[in-house]
């Protein structure tokens, strides 16, 4: 049984930082692709950041030179650093990820917080 294991989220005021780790655990073959999805209340879900097992990494406009995403293929984990954290960031964060179990799958995690308010 392969999960998705996300961590991290927190409230921090605007301006600061935290970091999301997201670990996929069970009998995994390969690693296509793991991303970070974003929905705000009342809002549909987005992506935010993602890493291909090209090591291609993908990011919206708005989070760019602000996150970065980073891949421990060894440990099957990926991390969000998020700094300079502004209100509108304020979220539930998914992790997703594509994975050889061994048919290719897709899986989704439970989701974390991430609330920017002072």
């Amino acid at each position: 049984q392969v999960q998705l294991l996300e961590s991290g989220g927190g409230l921090v005021q605007p301006g600061g930082s935290l970091k999301l780790s997201c670990a996929a655990s069970g009998r995994i073959f390969g690693f296509h692709f793991m991303g970070w999805y974003r929905q705000a209340p009342g809002k549909g879900r987005e992506l935010v950041a993602s890493v291909t097992n090209g090591a291609t990494t993908n990011y919206t406009d708005s989070v760019k030179g602000r996150f970065t995403i980073s891949r421990d293929s060894a440990k099957n984990t990926v991390r969000l650093q998020m700094n300079d954290l502004k209100p509108e960031d304020t979220a539930v964060y998914y992790c997703r990820a594509v994975l050889e179990v061994p048919r290719i799958r897709e899986f989704w995690g439970q989701g974390t917080q991430v609330t920017v308010s002072s």
